[in-house]
């Protein structure tokens, strides 16, 4: 699941979807006290300004998003910590949502909130703790074969392909060794060139007709997507020697 919101963290960030404007509105729940601060006739329109995404608050039983004691802990007033969290199986917009108030941009359009230039809100202090080894859930086996059907015309994805593909193209150990790797693998598609050939159903729109995939396009699932995580989380990194420095 938290892959799952990693993916769509992408799609809300980097590829908003115009023609989803007109879906039914995001339904979201936060007690009396929170809605009479004012922060959501602050925060709402410039989400939905920026993602073309409506929001209307609602009733607890209502909800697909809910503010209060549990989930994803977002920012802290009124004497407390307020924790998002998306209920059952959301819809792609609530989990965006979620995603854009648990994340950076939400976060800063939070705590801007200043009524009578006074901020009401800040960011929570979250206490340091061992970091636990993030758990993939996706089926590596599959990630591989995915990633020898789609990737390997391009990139090396395993010791059998290695050296094939293009050659200015960074081998998946070579991806793998960045610090940075699992946010570019789980938004590959976002990153040139893949936009131009590549559709993540329930994420991207399909190719417009004027404009189709210039090469046979690449097309995975999010089952898919999961399971080349686990198999790029599970592989070994290339040795890159140590960080470049700058005399």
């Amino acid at each position: 699941m938290a892959l799952r919101m990693l993916i769509l963290a992408f799609a809300a960030a980097l590829l908003p979807l115009a023609g989803r404007a007109e879906e039914a509105p995001v339904r979201l729940y936060a007690p009396e006290a929170l809605v009479e601060t004012g922060i959501f006739t602050y925060i709402l329109p410039r989400f939905t300004l920026k993602t073309r995404i409506p929001v209307d608050l609602v009733g607890a039983g209502d909800a697909e998003v809910q503010l209060g004691p549990e989930g994803q802990p977002v920012f802290e007033g009124l004497g407390q910590v307020w924790h998002v969290e998306a209920q059952g199986t959301p819809r792609e917009n609530a989990a965006r949502f979620a995603a854009w108030l648990g994340g950076e941009v939400g976060g800063r359009t939070v705590t801007a909130y200043a009524p009578e230039g006074v901020a009401l809100f800040r960011l929570p202090e979250i206490a340091e703790q061992a970091e636990a080894a993030p758990v993939y859930e996706g089926d590596a086996r599959l990630g591989h074969e995915v990633s020898r059907a789609q990737c390997a015309r391009c990139h090396g994805v395993d010791r059998a392909t290695r050296g094939a593909g293009i050659g200015s193209t960074p081998s998946f150990a070579v991806l793998r060794g960045m610090p940075d790797w699992e946010l570019r693998f789980a938004g590959f598609y976002t990153l040139n060139p893949h936009p131009a050939f590549t559709i993540i159903d329930e994420v991207t729109e399909p190719f417009p007709e004027e404009r189709p995939s210039p090469i046979v396009p690449i097309r995975l699932s999010l089952e898919e997507l999961d399971a080349m995580l686990a198999y790029v989380a599970a592989m070994e990194a290339a040795d890159l020697g140590a960080p470049l420095t700058h005399q």
